[in-house]
């Protein structure tokens, strides 16, 4: 019997390959680094992915918090208040630009 996906979906996922970083980094540096992921039951590749990860998501909060600023800024800098509502309504429906 012959499957219901069309012979362009792919059935199974994909796996994506892994990239390699290379770093430069002080060897004293990279040594207290091994010895603070090693306290932690962590190799060094676990406690900089976690490091990664983190910097990722705090970068995207910083620039959602921007976003959020224009905005406002946006809204503050109009005197006609049913323009506001429009635009609201547009954001929230997804009409915005």
């Amino acid at each position: 019997m012959r499957s219901k996906t069309s012979r362009f979906e792919n059935p199974t996922p994909r796996v994506t390959r892994k990239q390699i970083l290379n770093v430069r980094i002080d060897p004293a540096l990279r040594s207290e680094f091994a010895l603070a992921a090693r306290a932690e039951n962590r190799t060094v590749t676990e406690a900089l992915r976690e490091l990664i990860h983190a910097y990722v998501a705090a970068a995207r909060q910083r620039q959602f918090a921007a976003e959020a600023r224009r905005q406002s800024r946006l809204i503050a800098g109009s005197p006609d208040e049913s323009e506001v509502m429009r635009w609201m309504q547009d954001v929230s429906t997804g009409n915005s630009e």
